[in-house]
């Protein structure tokens, strides 16, 4: 019986998203080569010193996953300087966007990888490291067949509880009620996690409305946030 290597594993594994090349505005672009070589990351696969790459060692770290845009990591890295912001995501108008915002806003505690969050956290990032990890409405892959490629699974939760500190949280927000309890379920799960509220959290004061958000909840949609602790 012949054994896959990891690296047919690697090529093989369900992706959560599909790139999509989107045009990239010229501030984007301008952004990605001003902005880059200060803020960006490249994706290597070895562990990197997020104290070295924040330059100072007793800020709390929280890494942000699919930050889309930019603009809710944006708010939340103004309103707590105190704290350091590692946002991954691989859309490159996403990591222009946020660039030039960056650059805009005089942000400076802010640093992002264009790579998948798997690879970035299996070979980049070092267990029990993080302070907090943000995965705001995540593609909720609405369609039962593609349940399958959603983010939020079992074996992916524990990945990121490993690289939690114990204390550490982590905090989903969704606008699709299935997925909402689809996480829960799932987090439920997890011994190493408990739950900071009976079911959903409150919308805490650091995750701003975004103009998305904003517009659902004046047609009545609603958002759920879920927010555990590890252990």
């Amino acid at each position: 019986m012949n054994e896959n290597t990891p690296e047919e594993l690697t090529h093989r594994r369900i992706r959560s998203y599909v790139l999509r090349q989107g045009r990239l505005t010229k501030g984007q672009e301008k952004a990605l080569a001003d902005n880059w070589p200060k803020f960006g990351i490249d994706y290597v696969p070895e562990v990197l010193d997020l104290s070295k790459a924040f330059g100072r060692q007793e800020s709390s770290k929280v890494l942000e996953i699919g930050f889309g845009m930019g603009e809710t990591t944006a708010r939340i890295s103004q309103s707590m300087p105190e704290r350091d912001f590692l946002g991954v995501e691989v859309h490159t108008p996403g990591v222009g966007g946020l660039l030039k915002l960056i650059g805009e806003l005089s942000i400076s505690n802010v640093r992002i990888i264009q790579h998948d969050a798997v690879d970035v956290l299996n070979n980049m990032i070092a267990d029990a490291s993080l302070d907090g990890i943000h995965i705001f409405f995540p593609d909720p892959w609405h369609k039962k067949r593609h349940h399958k490629r959603r983010l939020i699974q079992s074996n992916f939760v524990r990945l990121l509880c490993s690289k939690l500190k114990s204390g550490g949280y982590l905090h989903v927000a969704t606008d699709w009620e299935e997925y909402a309890e689809w996480v829960l379920e799932i987090l439920k799960q997890e011994p190493l996690l408990s739950n900071s509220s009976k079911d959903y959290a409150s919308k805490p004061a650091y995750r701003p409305l975004t103009k998305f958000e904003n517009r659902g909840i004046k047609l009545g949609h609603g958002v759920w946030d879920l927010i555990f602790i590890r252990n």
